[in-house]
Formats: C-alpha cells, sequence, structure tokens
C-alpha cells in the first residue's frame, strides 16, 4: 500500500456510490446473462452434498438446530445448479443470487475479510456449449457489464481517472506456466495483469507440468478444463484483484476423475453428487462474482473495509488509521 491515501469521496458519498455500483451492474449482469434474481440460503445441511468446500481446507461455520447441524454456506455453487433443476430452468436461462458467506479461516488483509458477499449467478446450457468458447464468451459479457459500470460510475463521480482495459487477454494455466517457469503461481498472476490489464486464467485446479496446481478448487463443481479466475489490476494497490472465480460445472466424467486425484471419493455417496453421476441436473456454467471487490475497483479504495461491514484485528486497525484509511 501507499503511504499516504485520501479517498476520493467521504464516508456518505462512499455508501451512495456502493449502492449505484451493485445495482447498476446487477442490471447489466442479468440482462447480458439473460438471469433473473432469486433468494437463496444462508445456510444448508451438510450432509447434502451442497456445501463448497472450496480448496478443502476451510472449515464451514455450523451450528446445531433440534439435533441436526447446519453450514453456513462458502459458496453456493452446487446449490444454483440444484435450484436451476427444481425451478424448471430452459437452456439459455439462468439464476442470480445475492450470496453472503462466513468464512473464518481467511487470511486477512486489505483485500480479504471474514465476510464473503458476491453475485452467485449460475446458467443452464447444452452438453455441446461445454467447450472453451462458451467459457470465453461468457467471460467476456461479464466483463463488458464491468466496463458498463465503469463508464457509468466515472459519469456520476468524474474524480475517478482509472482506465480499464478494452478486453480480455485469455490465457491458460499452462501457458502461464510455461511463460514464467521460474516465477510462483501468485508471482505470474502478478506479471501478467500487470502487462495486459485484465486477463482471464484458464484451467485451476489440475496438476500443471511442474506437479504443482495453479490454485486449489473443489473437484466437485468446477470442471477444471472448463474455469477460470478473471483478474484485474487495481492500480491504488498495484495488485492483481480477483473480480470472479467461474467455470462450466463437472458432467459425470470429469468430477469422477477429479474426485478420484483429490482422494475424495466417499462424496461420491452424497445426494448432490449421485444427481451428476445419473445425469440428473442440467449442464451448467456458473460462478460468484466479489460485490465488494468490484467496489474497492471502481472506487478506488485501498482496503476492502471501505466498502464493507467487517471485523478487523487491532493491528489491521492502527495499520489502516496510520495510512488514512477509513474503515466502515
Amino acid at each position: 500500500m501507499e503511504k499516504q491515501y485520501e479517498s476520493k469521496l467521504d464516508v456518505i458519498k462512499t455508501q451512495e456510490a456502493i449502492t449505484k455500483v451493485k445495482q447498476h451492474f446487477e442490471k447489466e449482469l442479468l440482462t447480458r446473462l439473460n438471469l433473473i434474481k432469486v433468494s437463496a440460503p444462508l445456510f444448508i445441511d451438510s450432509k447434502t452434498g451442497l456445501q463448497d468446500n472450496l480448496n478443502g481446507k476451510e472449515r464451514a461455520v455450523d451450528f446445531e438446530v433440534s439435533g441436526q447441524y447446519l453450514e453456513i454456506v462458502q459458496s453456493l455453487a452446487k446449490w444454483k445448479r440444484f435450484a436451476l433443476k427444481q425451478y424448471g430452468f430452459e437452456e439459455g436461462s439462468g439464476i442470480c443470487t445475492d450470496m453472503t458467506a462466513i468464512r473464518k479461516d481467511e487470511k486477512i488483509d486489505s483485500i480479504h475479510s471474514y465476510l464473503v458477499d458476491q453475485w452467485d449467478w449460475e446458467k443452464v446450457i447444452s452438453k455441446e456449449e461445454r467447450n472453451i468458447d462458451t467459457l470465453k464468451a461468457v467471460v467476456t459479457a461479464i466483463y463488458k457489464a464491468i466496463r458498463t459500470t465503469a463508464r457509468y460510475i466515472k459519469k456520476e463521480y468524474p474524480v475517478f481517472s482509472y482506465k480499464l482495459a478494452k478486453s480480455v487477454y485469455f490465457i491458460t494455466a499452462q501457458e502461464l506456466e510455461d511463460l514464467y517457469k521460474d516465477k510462483s503461481a501468485k508471482e505470474r498472476e502478478y506479471l501478467i495483469t500487470k502487462k495486459y490489464g485484465t486477463v482471464f486464467i484458464i484451467g485451476i485446479g489440475d496438476k500443471l507440468k511442474s506437479g504443482k496446481e495453479h490454485d486449489f478448487r473443489s473437484p466437485d463443481y468446477d470442471d477444471w478444463k472448463l474455469n477460470g479466475d478473471l483478474l484485474i489490476w487495481h492500480s491504488k494497490l498495484g495488485i492483481p484483484l480477483e473480480i470472479t472465480s467461474m467455470g462450466i460445472r463437472v458432467d459425470k466424467e470429469s468430477m469422477i476423475s477429479q474426485v478420484k486425484k483429490s482422494m475424495c471419493e466417499e462424496r461420491l455417496k452424497q445426494k448432490y453428487h449421485k444427481m451428476v453421476i445419473n445425469e440428473e441436473l442440467p449442464y451448467t456454467i456458473g460462478g460468484g462474482i466479489g460485490q465488494s471487490r468490484l467496489c474497492m475497483l471502481l472506487l478506488e479504495k485501498m482496503h476492502i473495509g471501505e466498502v464493507q461491514v467487517g471485523f478487523w484485528s487491532k493491528e489491521e486497525l492502527l495499520k489502516c488509521q496510520k495510512m488514512g484509511i477509513k474503515v466502515l
């Protein structure tokens, strides 16, 4: 972070601008992807298999009700696909929700919080659409929604001067490793995003030629060959900011293969996994788009605490105070 910082909007204007960012982007997203807004669960039965296990290390927040354990959702990756079947959505249409989660094992810093807020969306596609071209087309549509929102916000608040790349640069995780063989995954993300401004890294979860994954992914919702992360350069912080993680969801073959690679075959006994194996769920594409992350980017904020009310350690609060950062 920079040593000297002054927000271009005061707290009241910031609150106003947060609402404008969220309302405008959501409208763009729903229109461009043909989605409708639906309600979403805050907690689910841990035995259904609908919980998102993320990279497998995060512990869900749980509580007991009448002898039954429920878990606060970590994302709605699996629930949304199940909901699309239950609601009877047709190919080419889908849903979007306001998802709020608690990730108690998160390492807190300027872009990470215990509170996760995102637009969790999911869309029905055909079996033939399970390909890279479909993935790229949806990523491009999402980025156009971001750019349109950015233009609107800059018109509303002329104090902002950032420029977003005109288009998304696509690269696979393997191509990225080949390009920067002597760098770590995070260093590779930094270099490629700084160069191109907006980058989508395809194929996250499986092992690369080096024997290491670019990053960890749960094996039972995204197809590791057809997923990825959208990174946008945050000029104030000087880092790549992950705005969304998304992908085409697993079919029977990819899920069984990935679960075996991850040595968690016991999951295949759960209801959700059986439905995938029995081909009872629709083919879908989906992901989560960070609401606070997008606000940080478009409002040129240095800390996620400037755009969401969270919990911060005394050390983090002191650091923000010294830098002139006012957390909500």
